[in-house]
């Protein structure tokens, strides 16, 4: 191979390094009709140099059948996001779009969600990943009831920052006061709600940039049509924005499986939710609460290719941080299986209960059936049966309504009982330890995304058996004690 291609090789894997590095930034945009959520993707994607020529060259040519801007127009670039015929033809976005982009800086995932409020789930599905929320405003019609809403869901799902964007500043002669009086009008509804959350330590930044995503004021660059505006454009805003993440750095530990891949090696792999361990510390394993301390902190390798034994592998690291994938080995024996919750013994232990109350958003088609779900928290599966809807909350008003039934969109706070004891977080605390989603057993649906808001404050019913399940019960504890059943 000649030098000339040793460089260019040197030079790919160095590019590719560089990236790999790079921080990750998860944001959705949110909105009313036509503020301009695609339009902003799509000016953001088309200035950064992530667009393909074929791509481009298509969203032209569709650009004449469904372009919703002015004929003198090259191209609508909300229809590089919107990509499904229907969203198309009616120019609104229906389904959350995923786009990917990089910077010198960061790393991107967008998720483009749809504002009406027959679509809550969807935009509930691209929120509850993100770390940050764009809301646009459109500058001639300024804080809407729908702004209300974006605004409750992307709070309620922990979302810590913030941009107001206030859009179209170009139909408003890019007036400084229509820009302040629409800051000062969203200051005082968000005022009113922060009451409204079940959070009682949650904290947000928020800030506001004028902008026009179809004329690419304030977008990539600072725009000369508002010399007035003193804070940077939207581009560089992110690639510069500190996440708020709370103040819990508590180390969380779900584990995935057990990793056996010889005879010598028994360690416990999984995907770090918050803080950090190392070499050494001393740890906690729920629901059972024995102890132990880390003997090795494995880095993801290929077993098969690399032999385990009792003593440390020279691929092995001294610390481990959120969100590395890792595999833990103790030293004592201790049994854990998937589903257990690692913490740190000398922090903040988690919550241990069979019973919760939670923020419920309902999903599914069907409605609230009186029956038993399968909920998943985190990598733990067990039973569930929502025993108590506490109350249904407006988004768009924020008023709590009397309900004893949920349906698609609906949200509302309600008490959860487990079949067994589950170790977890309240949400605002962690949001990976203390989300869950509720499936159906007969359709194995996902009916329901939650966010545990509390202990429960009231008493879990206690479950009444039939004699056939008495009598049950005594034969398989008679004849099958290896199944450990416990008498009912």
């Amino acid at each position: 191979m000649s030098m000339e291609n040793n460089k260019m090789f040197t030079d790919i894997e160095v590019y590719l390094k560089e990236h790999e590095n790079k921080e990750m930034l998860r944001f959705i945009t949110c909105g009313s009709v036509d503020d301009g959520k695609s339009t902003l993707i799509g000016r953001l994607l088309y200035d950064s140099k992530m667009i393909f020529e074929d791509q481009l060259a298509a969203v032209k040519n569709e650009t004449k059948k469904y372009g919703t801007v002015g004929e003198d127009s090259e191209i609508d670039f909300a229809l590089l996001i919107d990509g499904l015929q229907s969203e198309r033809e009616q120019g609104i976005t229906i389904d959350v779009a995923y786009r990917f982009f990089a910077t010198d800086k960061r790393k991107y995932i967008i998720a483009d969600t749809p504002g009406h409020e027959q679509y809550t789930r969807n935009m509930v599905t691209g929120a509850s990943t993100a770390d940050l929320a764009v809301i646009l405003i459109d500058a001639r019609k300024g804080v809407l009831t729908q702004t209300r809403r974006h605004s409750f869901l992307v709070s309620l799902l922990g979302i810590r920052n913030i941009v107001v964007a206030i859009n179209k500043m170009d139909l408003v002669d890019y007036s400084q006061e229509t820009f302040d009086n629409i800051v000062t009008d969203y200051k005082q509804m968000y005022d009113q709600l922060k009451f409204s959350l079940p959070y009682k330590n949650f904290h947000q930044t928020i800030d506001f940039i004028p902008m026009s995503a179809l004329k690419g004021d304030n977008v990539v660059d600072i725009s000369s049509n508002m010399l007035w505006y003193k804070g940077e454009a939207l581009l560089p805003y992110l690639d510069t924005v500190t996440i708020n993440q709370g103040e819990f750095e508590a180390f969380r530990y779900p584990v995935q499986y057990v990793n056996r891949p010889n005879l010598d090696f028994r360690g416990f792999a999984g995907t770090i939710a918050s803080g950090c361990i190392n070499e050494g510390d001393k740890i906690t394993v729920y629901p059972s609460k024995k102890s132990s301390t880390i003997k090795s902190i494995v880095p993801p390798i290929n077993f098969e290719k690399e032999s385990f034994n009792t003593q440390h592998s020279t691929s092995n690291i001294k610390t481990a941080f959120a969100p590395m994938a890792t595999t833990l080995t103790l030293n004592d024996e201790i049994d854990i299986s998937r589903g257990d919750l690692i913490v740190k013994t000398d922090e903040k232990a988690p919550h241990l209960s069979d019973i919760f109350e939670a923020m419920l958003v309902w999903m599914d088609e069907d409605g609230l059936k009186e029956r038993e779900y399968i909920i998943k928290i985190y990598s733990k599966e067990t039973n569930a049966t929502i025993s108590k809807i506490l109350f249904k909350k407006d988004v768009n008003s924020w008023e709590k309504i009397e309900t004893k039934t949920l349906e698609l969109n609906d949200i509302a706070r309600v008490q959860i009982d487990l079949t067994e004891e589950v170790a977890f977080d309240l949400y605002e605390e962690n949001r990976k330890t203390g989300a869950f989603i509720l499936i159906d057993k007969i359709t194995n649906n996902t009916v329901a995304a939650g966010m545990i808001a509390g202990t429960a404050t009231r008493q879990k019913a206690k479950r009444v058996y039939t004699e056939a399940e008495k009598e049950l019960n005594a034969y398989i504890r008679k004849y099958y004690p290896e199944w450990g059943c416990k008498e009912c």
